[in-house]
């Protein structure tokens, strides 16, 4: 698994598709979040708008390799654990990114009642909650489900969309979570978010990867 990521990941830089992504959430950071304004709620922001970049990163990801050379890949590794380690690269680097915009909006923003330690903590409870909200939705709208770019694409909007206002979303209640605690000055790690979502994220991938083995 370890050269199958590795390969993904390699495929996904020296294509520079992850650029996009990138400065789309550059562009949230920078609009949505100003120096100052309360940490909490800065987070529950940048939280929110990783889960529409794990989405489309996903995408690029499960879109990426020519047919010929998912084939070769296919035929030396199997097509569900080809399939799993990209789904796992699309879902790592939105975590890296996240990461490091939760330490930069900790830097910048008003900590006034929140330690340092304990706004990072929920910051990257939160991000983490997102992303992987955001990879369950990139999967489900991607290939083998959704075969159609035109449609994939609708499906990536929509469900990006309903993933941050449905109740029951590990990546709302994780965002709400946060904005609620920048009223109170009460940092409340989203530690059921992170879990529901890694659990929601584990289960859809083991699913893409069984109906790839089985269907493509």
């Amino acid at each position: 698994m370890t050269a199958l990521l590795r390969y993904q990941s390699g495929l996904l830089l020296r294509s520079q598709r992850w650029l996009a992504p990138l400065l789309l959430y550059a562009a949230f950071i920078g609009v949505g979040v100003q120096a100052g304004e309360p940490v909490l709620g800065a987070l529950g922001f940048s939280a929110a708008a990783l889960l529409p970049v794990s989405a489309w990163t996903v995408r690029i990801c499960l879109t990426q390799e020519p047919p010929a050379a998912r084939g070769v890949v296919a035929a030396a590794a199997g097509r569900g654990r080809a399939h799993l380690a990209a789904l796992l690269t699309g879902a790592a680097w939105p975590v890296l990114v996240g990461t490091v915009a939760v330490l930069a909006v900790t830097a910048i923003a008003d900590r006034r009642g929140v330690t340092v330690p304990a706004a990072v903590s929920a910051g990257l409870l939160a991000a983490s909650a997102c992303a992987l909200t955001g990879a369950v939705v990139g999967a489900l709208a991607s290939r083998p489900f959704v075969r159609a770019p035109g449609w994939s694409l609708a499906a990536l909007v929509l469900g990006s969309l309903l993933a941050l206002v449905t109740t029951g979303s590990p990546a709302k209640y994780a965002m709400t979570a946060l904005v609620t605690g920048a009223r109170t000055t009460t940092a409340d790690p989203p530690w059921l978010a992170c879990a529901g979502a890694l659990l929601l994220a584990a289960a859809t991938a083991a699913l893409a990867s069984r109906a790839t083995a089985r269907l493509e």
